[in-house]
């Protein structure tokens, strides 16, 4: 009885959440919606974004080629039979085919010189060594193009929250203007131009409710359509962190993280190896040939040797182009350093000129402009202020706070802009 009781239990216990599972994929039961924070965003992109996807295939067909310049040359068979009466076969006897018939069999093969295997594989290899940091700054790319539309979309939304809330407090403002009219305490002409501000604030949410699904749109093509729901939205709001690395700790942590850079210094490394691999395919390459033969009853065995006499054709014109090719590597090299170094220098003067412009702001310009808006509000309930001047206040509070929303946007994008520019998204 324990025992019965006992899987009785377990069984229970183990269909429990499948039947729980089961009605939350079963169709008419609404999912609950989907919030992704930055980090989130960053993985899911990395994870499910196809131009990604396919720029990481070309690590693979790097891979794949190195198996190819690691493969020696295939031996030939060679076999051949000489003097068969074909057109008059009735002189084809035993004795014929072995007095007078030749057959000949046997096998040759080509001896690579210079270490031409070696250099292949060693310029292949060379080759995914790019072809990985290439790929690599792909994702770092694609990490930042994320990180902005991510920022965008978290914008849209405090947007649409700011213009829903003052959509929300202007109504309450014609809610009493109305009772104003009606006690005959606010002329008619005053009355409708409040009543006309409201169709203002019902436009603005209007325009942030489309700004902020643009905004998603627009971060789900980066993500990957198929890895977040349609309904799904960003978690997270426009913040203030001040960046504690200062500008050399970031051109440090650029020099060391920066795959482009890393990319264009291991260019140098590949440009080498196919120089050395077109010294090496200068050299010329022996065939060496066994073959056996038998003819007039008799079975000999020859061996045959040739090779290229390198007169004329050295591989001249390929030794030239790699050489110049190595040069080029090397300018290359010192452009993607002077790059990272105009990245770094730019991004972190835009780090610090949107903290100075978030700092005025957050120094009591916000505070006062509320200040402003509810003393003015305050006397035109009352009848000490005029409409022009509450409406006045109305639209500087508004521009006031879409203004400071705007620069902490800017910040954490400039921000972004460093993080891109260092390669280092844990930059503090």
């Amino acid at each position: 009885m324990r025992s019965r009781y006992f899987l009785f239990t377990v069984c229970l216990a183990v269909s429990l959440p499948i039947a729980g599972l089961r009605a939350q994929t079963q169709p008419g039961i609404p999912r609950p919606p989907v919030h992704i924070t930055l980090d989130e965003a960053v993985a899911l992109a990395l994870a499910h974004n196809h131009a990604l996807a396919a720029a990481r295939t070309t690590i693979q067909q790097s891979q794949a080629q190195e198996i190819t310049a690691n493969l020696r040359p295939n031996p030939v068979l060679i076999a051949d039979a000489q003097f068969l009466p074909i057109f008059n076969p009735n002189r084809w006897t035993a004795d014929y085919t072995d007095q007078d018939a030749q057959f000949d069999l046997g096998a040759s093969y080509l001896f690579e010189r210079g270490k031409k295997r070696q250099h292949r594989l060693q310029a292949a290899k060379d080759q995914t060594a790019v072809t990985l940091s290439q790929v690599a700054d792909n994702e770092r790319m694609l990490s930042f193009q994320t990180a902005t539309a991510f920022v965008s979309a978290l914008l849209a939304e405090d947007d649409l929250a700011l213009a829903r809330k003052d959509l929300q407090s202007f109504q309450s403002t014609v809610d009493i203007s109305d009772a104003r009219f009606k006690a005959g305490d606010l002329s008619e002409g005053d009355f409708l131009k409040i009543k006309l501000q409201l169709l203002q604030f019902q436009t603005d949410v209007s325009q942030a409710e489309l700004g902020r699904v643009q905004a998603l749109v627009g971060l789900r093509e980066l993500l990957g359509y198929e890895s977040v729901p349609a309904d799904y939205d960003v978690a997270g709001t426009l913040d203030y962190l001040p960046v504690r690395t200062t500008q050399d700790e970031a051109l440090a942590m650029a020099k060391e993280h920066r795959p482009d850079l890393r990319a264009a210094i291991q260019g140098v490394a590949a440009a080498n190896s196919q120089h050395d691999l077109a010294i090496a395919y200068g050299k010329r390459d022996p065939t060496l040939e066994v073959v056996y033969t038998h003819t007039a009853g008799m079975g000999s065995v020859s061996t045959f040797f040739n090779m290229e006499i390198p007169i004329f054709t050295r591989n001249q014109g390929e030794i030239a182009r790699t050489k110049f090719a190595v040069t080029q590597a090397e300018e290359l090299r010192r452009a993607a350093e002077e790059t990272v170094y105009g990245d770094v220098a730019g991004a972190y003067e835009g780090v610090k000129s949107n903290d100075q412009i978030v700092r005025l702001y957050r120094s009591g310009y916000l505070d006062e402009s509320k200040l402003s808006l509810d003393i003015t509000g305050f006397a035109y309930q009352h009848g000490a202020a005029s409409l022009l001047d509450f409406l006045d206040a109305e639209r500087s509070y508004r521009a006031t706070q879409l203004a400071y929303r705007q620069a902490l946007a800017s910040y954490m994008l400039a921000v972004e802009q460093l993080r891109e520019a260092t390669g280092n998204r844990g930059m503090p």
